[in-house]
This record gives structure tokens, C-alpha cells and sequence, in this order.
């Protein structure tokens, strides 16, 4: 078979074919670590955030 009949029988991958990433693999953000979220390790907008975020989860569980 040719490269011409190959590349009809079965496409042109351009990708470069690693390993898919698992969830173990990837990064987490410090906005999505816990003291971040609560804002526990100092920072007055993480502060600030987490106030907002827990007046927004009250308002919810007043319905």
C-alpha cells in the first residue's frame, strides 16, 4: 500500500498522540483550594470573596 492509499484508508492525524491528561495529573488552582476559598490565609480579597460566597449559599437555603 501506498502513502497515498494509507493516508485515504485512514486520515492525517496533525495531533502529537500523548497521553490523555487524568484527573490526578492536573493542577489545581489556589482559587479552588480550600483556604482560598474560605479565606482563611489572610488575603483581604480572599476574605472579601469568601464573605460574599457564604451570603450567596445563606440566601439559598432560605427558600
Amino acid at each position: 500500500m501506498s502513502d497515498f492509499d494509507d493516508i485515504l484508508m485512514n486520515g492525517i492525524n496533525f495531533g502529537k498522540g500523548g497521553p490523555k491528561k487524568t484527573g490526578e495529573d492536573k493542577v489545581k488552582t489556589k482559587a479552588k483550594k480550600k483556604k482560598y476559598v474560605t479565606g482563611a490565609h489572610g488575603s483581604g480579597s480572599a476574605m472579601q470573596k469568601a464573605k460574599y460566597r457564604e451570603q450567596r449559599a445563606n440566601r439559598r437555603k432560605g427558600k
